[in-house]
């Protein structure tokens, strides 16, 4: 009886944060939790039994967003790859990758994501975040500048999408390989002088 009554929360939270995420989509940051929880097929108390306000429902998106991408940047491990570099290429190809980033209009609206951003649970986790992929990322064998760079293409490439819109096809798989590319060589960028 437990699982099943376990199932039926994980199906409940689950309902919450798709109906959550389409009606920011469609309804933009203001939208109330009673849209959301009608959209759910819930009760607007089995909402706030799941997320006690709107701010911890956005925390709850942004918390499976960042669990989504850290999936996909472990499902483009390569097992034959051992070589230093292993898990940036990962990261690089999650990075690049349309099933995890591409029509996830969500996380690419300005006005949606300033507003998530807004919330301080929603950004002490991208900061978390952020920081523990850092963290993984220099202990993955490159040179400290090599990661540095390739974290700031990824931040500036997410960002130019982010205001301009989708950089057109050729240019995104240039930029992922010529990043493939630097972590092939795990020596300094520049030789010292």
């Amino acid at each position: 009886m437990g699982a099943v009554l376990q199932r039926d929360a994980e199906r409940t939270r689950r309902a919450l944060l798709d109906a959550a995420a389409t009606a920011l989509r469609t309804l933009g940051p203001s939208v109330s939790l009673d849209v959301v929880a009608l959209q759910a097929g819930v009760s607007k108390g089995g909402l706030l039994h799941h997320f006690r306000s709107k701010d911890e429902l956005f925390a709850g998106l942004a918390g499976e967003w960042m669990a989504r991408f850290d999936a996909a940047v472990q499902t483009h491990l390569d097992p034959a790859d051992a070589e230093p570099g292993r898990l940036c290429r990962a990261h690089i190809r999650a990075a690049f990758d349309d099933t995890v980033t591409g029509d996830d209009q969500l996380w690419s609206d300005p006005a949606v994501l300033a507003a998530l951003l807004a919330v301080p649970e929603v950004l002490r986790r991208a900061r978390e975040s952020g920081v523990r992929w850092r963290i993984e990322l220099s202990a993955d064998g490159l040179h400290p500048d090599r990661v540095l760079l390739i974290s700031r293409v990824l931040d500036g490439m997410w960002m130019t999408e982010l205001l301009e819109g989708r950089a057109d096809l050729d240019e995104r798989h240039r930029t992922r390989d010529i990043l493939l590319g630097l972590t092939r060589d795990t020596g300094p960028m520049i030789a010292a002088e």
